[in-house]
This record gives structure tokens, C-alpha cells and sequence, in this order.
């Protein structure tokens, strides 16, 4: 991180820091952005910010656009929809469970029969009213499908978006995966296992675990970009703000819900300029980004 970067990290830490991001006016992508002939993979797709930014990428030009859902259903019900406004496109539906490890690997395993692939953005995510247990693979289920899960996948599609690269593409191929504000406020015990740190329920609390799962992705990706040259694979996080119009507090209680509604009635982005985010980091950062978190279309502390 620069110096310019790092001297604004406390402000945005704070709820001025916030709110100036909620306002910030979108800035649209470099004239004549154009994405023809890519293909463009987007996991948690069938609905909210993952099914408007697949959208986003098909008026864009994209060819060929992987869904990648949990449930064929409303992938399939969601992919028609899209085939009728961009009947020209490809669209694919495949399924991905990031509660198990063999769905994950599956998945990228199937990437590899893609001719060519440009852009990853990994979505997919969820925040739990309650502490449970990952049957297979002991982990509690926010830190499983937030974290392991997309950190395994990420890593298995580095190699793939590597050897499937264009010669004279614009830009190398991109893994953009979701971030969120609540990183920055999100705390760790420097001591010991981190992961340990999950396996109580005691100490569970929906909003502050999904932020230090947001957080370890932030960790990850800058280890990773130390790894991975960025002329091979570009790697970020692409923070969309808070957003409406989305199902991320499905199963809450009506009360919860109600109290989310309101905030997010006065402060959310719409589900179009939070998924704009998500293009913004995939396409325009370039490989200045490389292991950044990127917010409000600018790379950001």
C-alpha cells in the first residue's frame, strides 16, 4: 500500500469514511470499454448484485457468461431471463455449493473446458442469523462458504485463468472477489490459530463474523498477489457498499429486516451502482489493483 494510501486508512475506517463512500457519485467505465468475445465466470449469480453485474457484462458484449449457482432452478430461471435480453450471448448455469469442497473443486474442474476465460468474480457469500456447523467439513458455515471456500476456489482458478490466456488481450485475466465494508471494522486475535477463533459459538455474532470473514479475505488476496504476477492473473477485492434491492438478509426475523430496510433506505446504493462496483475492479482497475481492495471505483486502503 503507498504511502497516499496509507495516510487515508484511519478516515476510512470511521463513519464519515462510510458515508462519504455511500455518496460517492459511480464513475463510469473508460470510453469504448468493450468485452466481445471474453468469457466472464460470476458465482452467486441467480439473484441481487451477482445476477445485475452478470447482466452489466452482457451489455458489455460478453460471449459467454458462466453462471455459478447452488440451485439449478433458480439458475435456470434466472439465465432465461437473460437470454432473452441478450439472445446472442452464451449462458451457461452450473452448480456450485461453497458448503463442500468436492462441489468447489468440481466446478473449477469444469472451468477447465472453457476455451478461454477473462474475468472470475467470485459472489458468492451469505451472512448467518445463528452459529452452525459445516457437517463435512467442521467449519462454522459463515467462515466455510465466505472464506475456505472462496479462497480454495480462487486458488484453483488461478492456474486455469493462467494457461487460458489470450496472446495480445488488453488486459491479463481478472479474479475479482466480493469484499465488504464491515472489514474494517472487524477484529482478530493476533495469538494462536485464527481459525480456532471460529469454532465457538459462544462468542458468535452474525454482522462482526461476516466482517472478519470479509477481512481474511482482504489478508489472502495481498499474500496471493505476492505469489501471482500480475501480468499472469490480475487478483482483487471489489467492495460494492451497502446495496438494496438484494436477498443478503433472507431468513432474517421481520423485525431485523425492518429496522435493515430503513437504513439501507436512506444510505444503500441501488443493486445497479453496487454491481457496477464489481465491473469497476474486474475491468477497469487493471493491474495497478493487484492485491487491493478496491471501493467506490478507485483503489482504496
Amino acid at each position: 500500500m503507498s504511502n497516499k494510501l496509507e495516510s487515508k486508512a484511519s478516515f476510512e475506517a470511521t463513519p464519515f469514511g462510510f458515508l462519504r463512500r455511500q455518496f460517492t457519485k459511480p464513475k463510469l467505465l473508460p470510453p469504448g470499454t468493450k468485452l466481445n468475445n471474453q468469457v466472464a465466470i460470476v458465482t452467486g449469480s441467480n439473484v441481487g448484485l451477482g445476477l445485475e453485474a452478470s447482466r452489466q457484462f452482457l451489455e458489455l458484449g460478453i460471449s459467454h457468461l458462466v453462471m455459478g449457482v447452488r440451485s439449478q432452478a433458480k439458475g435456470d430461471a434466472a439465465a432465461a431471463k437473460l437470454c432473452k435480453d441478450f439472445p446472442s450471448a452464451t449462458i451457461s448455469v452450473w452448480i456450485i455449493d461453497l458448503e463442500s469442497y468436492d462441489s468447489v473443486t468440481a466446478f473449477a474442474g469444469k472451468c477447465e473446458t472453457l476455451p478461454r476465460i477473462d474475468i472470475a468474480v467470485l459472489n458468492a457469500g451469505l451472512v448467518t442469523s445463528s452459529y452452525a456447523i459445516v457437517p463435512s467439513t467442521k467449519h462454522e458455515t459463515t467462515m466455510q462458504v465466505n472464506y475456505l471456500s472462496t479462497a480454495l476456489l480462487a486458488i484453483l482458478l488461478l492456474p486455469i485463468l493462467k494457461a487460458k490466456k489470450v496472446r495480445d488481450a488488453p488486459n491479463p485475466p481478472a479474479i475479482s472477489i466480493v469484499g465488504s465494508d464491515l472489514a474494517y471494522g472487524a477484529k482478530l486475535e493476533s495469538k494462536g490459530a485464527v481459525l480456532e477463533q471460529f469454532n465457538n459459538p459462544k462468542t458468535f455474532a452474525q454482522f462482526p463474523w461476516y466482517g472478519k470473514s470479509k477481512l481474511l479475505l482482504i489478508l489472502f488476496v495481498s499474500k496471493l498477489a505476492e505469489l501471482v504476477s500480475a501480468d499472469d492473473v490480475t487478483v482483487n477485492i471489489a467492495n460494492p457498499g451497502m446495496t438494496k434491492g438484494t436477498e443478503f438478509f433472507r431468513g432474517f426475523p421481520t423485525v431485523l429486516k425492518t429496522f435493515v430496510s430503513f437504513g439501507q433506505f436512506i444510505l444503500a446504493r441501488s443493486v445497479s451502482v453496487g454491481a457496477s462496483t464489481y465491473i469497476d475492479a474486474a475491468v477497469a482497475q487493471g493491474k495497478e489493483s493487484h492485491g487491493s481492495f478496491t471501493s467506490d471505483w478507485a483503489i482504496k486502503p
